[in-house]
């Protein structure tokens, strides 16, 4: 288990925003790197914070040529141990909003019969 903690803290504007802490008393960022499919996705920046001891703004620059139809996972990755601090998906494409319409539909006809269901089972056990 890492020593490092990644909070996410939002994605504007195409970059990942995170605070890096650690309870370690003294100790030094570990390189980061940002993965899609185990290739690199973008650079990534880790900024001390001049308040606070052992604690860093990250920002991961998300790359445009990473975005395409489909679900894409990012992780962000301490490049030394490879062990993962943080992930994030990113969905696009036209035929995913179909899907996605499609099995909100399916989930409110499924509602619908146990709605239906439910009234009718309270209907025949009060009479």
């Amino acid at each position: 288990m890492s020593d490092f903690t990644l909070t996410r803290t939002g994605i504007h504007a195409g970059e990942y925003e995170g605070v890096l802490t650690t309870r370690l008393k003294r100790a030094d960022p570990p390189a980061l790197e940002l993965r899609l499919l185990d290739q690199p996705a973008g650079k990534v920046h880790v900024i001390p914070e001049l308040r606070a001891k052992n604690r860093w703004s990250v920002r991961a620059e998300i790359s445009a040529n990473t975005i395409f139809e489909g679900v894409q996972t990012f992780l962000i990755r301490d490049s030394k141990t490879g062990e993962t601090l943080d992930s994030f998906a990113i969905i696009a494409g036209q035929p995913l909003e179909d899907d996605l319409r499609a099995e909100i539909a399916l989930l409110r006809a499924e509602l619908e019969l146990l709605k239906a269901a439910l009234r009718q089972h309270c209907r025949e056990s009060t009479a």
